[in-house]
């Protein structure tokens, strides 16, 4: 046994520190938190003194025992849980629930799973932080207290099932406050003139002028005074300008980069960095630290001087500006800078190439430029065009890495030709375009955690599961609108002629953006209304600070909760007492055939127009929204047309075609068959021709594809993706396959496959019974418990018995006293 015991969070994790501290080591996981407040009570004395009561899971008690077992008998205990206040909880719960004794029982951190990273903390171990442990169990409780008492208080007062939190809830606030800045938006057009001058050499500069037109005549007008005018060079300033790399990663700016320049999305950034982390690639990624070790920052020199040159090389130390930075990590880098790239998992090493650019640009020289403006002057008019160009003297850190931006609108300086003040340029175009101010954009989740983190809400372990809550409780989802058509005008001056054109563009793309849902609107104006302090930014953000002085053990975490506590629950109770029912009802209009009242409200499946009230004799009639329509912006004759529906289009071979909206979207039912509209499609506009069209295809698509065993191959695409079926089994065709031409090998291998996987899944559902199952000789199969031996016939395939048809055979050659007795008793029966 040995000497040394050492807990980590993670599996994987354990595996390559065990690798490290050799045989006296052994190296196990918590997996996690081994303890938590209880699931089905408050778990928190709000009566005394608001200690919170931790209860071990039953999908941890095996784990504990274990742990227990191997703590007894080692001589020290090392808790080498992470190194931030989650961390430091757990390795808390360990010495708690593990009853570890003090004298034997050490903790120790380390940002980065290197030897040598290892090694110095196992040199230098300290005792739990109390104030780390205590900042923790504040969030933990607070959280808990308003969850606990704000979620049944929603259940009442809008919809069962919801569920309100600190963090959460504020998010949902920014995103919804966002939509309705896009709804109240009234769009504004404007002409934007650009010109395109020759040099006498025949180089060409792009101008703008800095002045819009507003209406398409001013535009033209302007225009016809460009027809015959010389044009000049009126000024030319150059000035030497510089670029300056920016820090290294936090947890949120690796988000919102990786985001932009790879498309990730932040949960997916989290796990892909937690598994370059305990690979030993790089340091901890939860961190708002900008700081790099002086280790790490001769290293990168090193790199740099090495690859680029010395004058390439300016190591920086950073200084963070984030509120409440949470202690003293270091930011997120490469733990060796000379390996530049790894031959790992392709998402994984991309992270990792972005990673090591930002670290290594991060300690280079500034770029050194050039920046030049000219102005050029007509002599027919007294506006003068604009034109901006750059030159890049000296790459600097540019050579290795440039920071993306969230401005979808923003232009790149290009290069300008040589100019001299007073030399004559020729127009060889002018254009002025029908331009329309824009909303602002949407959240997309990278934005959001930038927004959050500037408000001082949340904190790097928090980023990421806040947004995926807010989209699994059904309150935020992804946009899926690519945009809508939209028409502007465009003058065009060449030469002496003026040319008008009408073209199109699209527009309020939403794809993959945070949109509110109609519920997730209802919610947050339930709790704006009514708790307006917890979902105000400034008290959230106070939160986050007490946390930061507790940690700091500057403040009492339990004082702290009394005195949340005080205001917050008398204020529940009034609230769920005498608040009205939340609903987001809209009255649209009157019912022309009945002059009942048309209203859109939350229904108990969701979003829904209702005809009359219940006050009435006759029944009120309801219809569903659209899964794109929503109740604060559908019209009235949007949603009169819902009552349209099942809505009866044509027949087709003698049957009815029928279009509607169900639980997964809008469908054309045809007999017993329903067939999805596309992505976007409108229900209401579909043709018979349409409803047929989509019939075939529904009909080619169903169509067998091959044959295997005797038995028919179809193939179709569900709400899971592209899949085969076969014998009645669905098989998910995952994207190595070009689903579209799928050879009869393909076939042949996925149904192979998936059979292999459901009889593993059978048998190791068997070993929980203790039964498993052998080859025999002659390709036959033996099944075995215990003793107990029962060889099957060749033409049975064991993986396709289920778990009772086993035990069936087993029982039948080796029956049970008891079902021997009964057919004793039977025997006997019959005889008399």
């Amino acid at each position: 046994m040995a000497k040394n015991l050492v807990i980590v969070e993670s599996p994987a994790k354990a595996k390559t520190i065990e690798k490290f501290l050799g045989k006296d080591f052994k190296v196990e996981s918590s997996f996690g938190h081994i303890a938590d407040l209880p699931s089905k009570e408050l778990g928190v004395d709000v009566e005394g003194n608001f200690s919170a009561k931790y209860v071990v899971g039953s999908d941890k008690k095996t784990l504990v025992k274990k742990l227990k077992d191997l703590a007894k008998k080692a001589e020290t205990v090392w808790l080498a849980s992470d190194e931030d206040r989650e961390g430091e909880a757990i390795a808390w719960h360990l010495a708690e629930t593990l009853k570890l004794e003090k004298e034997k029982t050490k903790r120790i951190v380390f940002n980065s799973i290197t030897k040598n990273a290892i090694l110095k903390a196992i040199e230098n171990p300290r005792t739990i932080d109390y104030n780390l442990v205590n900042a923790q169990q504040a969030r933990r409780v607070l959280d808990r207290l308003v969850g606990y008492e704000l979620s049944p208080v929603l259940w009442k007062k809008v919809k069962g099932g919801l569920s309100a939190g600190r963090v959460q809830s504020v998010s949902v606030r920014l995103i919804v406050e966002r939509e309705r800045e896009i709804q109240e938006f009234k769009t504004e057009a404007s002409y934007r003139v650009s010109a395109i001058f020759t040099t006498a050499q025949g180089t060409q500069v792009k101008a703008k002028l800095p002045k819009t037109f507003k209406s398409h005549k001013e535009a033209k007008i302007f225009l016809e005074k460009n027809t015959d005018a010389i044009f000049k060079v009126a000024e030319l300033d150059k000035k030497p300008a510089k670029k300056s790399p920016s820090p290294p990663f936090t947890t949120s700016t690796l988000q919102q980069e990786a985001s932009r320049k790879l498309y990730f999305s932040v949960s997916k950034t989290m796990n892909l960095a937690q598994r370059l982390y305990e690979a030993g690639l790089i340091t901890y990624m939860r961190t708002d630290s900008v700081n790099l070790s002086g280790e790490a920052i001769n290293a990168a020199q090193k790199e740099i001087e090495g690859y680029y040159g010395k004058e390439f090389s300016q190591p920086r130390k950073f200084t963070g500006k984030a509120k409440g930075a949470q202690e003293a990590h270091e930011a997120i880098r490469p733990t060796d800078m000379s390996i530049h790239s790894v031959d790992i998992e392709r998402d994984q090493a991309r992270l990792y190439d972005l990673i090591w650019k930002r670290t290594l640009a991060s300690q280079m020289s500034d770029a050194q430029l050039e920046r030049t403006q000219v102005k050029i002057e007509a002599n027919t008019h007294d506006e003068k065009f604009s034109a901006n160009g750059e030159v890049i003297k000296f790459e600097g850190f540019l050579k290795v890495y440039l920071e993306g931006t969230d401005d979808e609108e923003e232009e790149q300086e290009g290069m300008l030709p040589k100019l001299q003040v007073g030399e004559t340029l020729g127009n060889k175009v002018m254009d002025a375009t029908e331009r329309f101010t824009r909303a602002p954009y949407r959240y997309t989740e990278a934005s959001l955690v930038k927004k959050l983190e500037e408000l001082g809400i949340g904190r790097p372990s928090t980023y990421a599961p806040t947004i995926s809550t807010i989209q699994n409780r059904g309150y935020v989802e992804r946009g899926t609108v690519e945009g809508v058509v939209r028409k502007y005008h465009k003058l065009t001056l060449q030469g002496v002629a003026i040319k008008e054109e009408e073209l199109t563009e699209t527009v309020g793309s939403d794809k993959g953006k945070l949109v509110p849902t109609d519920i997730g609107m209802i919610v947050n104006d339930f709790l704006v209304n009514h708790f307006e302090n917890i979902l105000d930014y400034n008290f959230t953000a106070k939160v986050e600070e007490d946390f930061d002085s507790i940690a700091e053990g500057e403040e009492d975490w339990q004082a702290m909760m009394k005195s949340f506590y005080k205001d917050f629950h008398p204020h529940v109770k009034e609230v769920e007492e005498n608040a009205g029912r939340e609903t987001g009802e809209r009255i649209l209009g009157e019912d022309p055939e009945s002059g009942k009242p048309v209203s859109v409200r939350l229904g108990r499946f969701g979003p829904m127009v209702q005809i009359g009230s219940a006050d009435d004799e006759e029944k009120p009639k309801f219809a569903s929204l659209l899964p794109e329509q929503s109740i604060e912006t559908i019209t009235f004759e949007e949603a009169m047309d819902l009552f349209k529906l099942p809505k009866l289009v044509g027949e087709y071979n003698g049957e009815e075609l029928l279009v509607n909206v169900g639980r997964f979207g809008p469908y054309v039912k045809y007999g017993s068959k329903y067939i999805s509209l596309e992505k976007g499609e409108d229900v209401m506009s579909v043709t018979k021709e349409r409803a047929i069209e989509l019939v075939k295809a529904k009909e080619k698509a169903d169509a067998p594809i091959a044959s295997y065993k005797g038995k028919e191959v179809t193939k179709g695409k569900g709400r899971f993706g592209p899949f085969i079926k076969w014998d009645g089994i669905f098989i998910n065709v995952n994207k190595k396959f070009d689903f579209d031409n799928l050879s009869k090998e393909d076939i042949e291998f996925l149904i192979e496959d998936k059979l292999k996987k459901e009889a593993e899944k059978l048998i190791n559902e068997w070993s929980e019974e203790g039964i498993r199952v052998e080859k025999a000789r002659w390709g036959r199969s033996v099944i075995k418990k215990g003793t107990k031996k029962v060889e099957l016939t060749k033409d049975v395939d064991a993986a396709a018995l289920s778990l009772d048809e086993v035990k069936a055979l087993i029982e039948q050659k080796y029956p049970s006293k008891k079902s021997a007795s009964k057919a004793k008793s039977k025997t006997k029966t019959k005889a008399k």
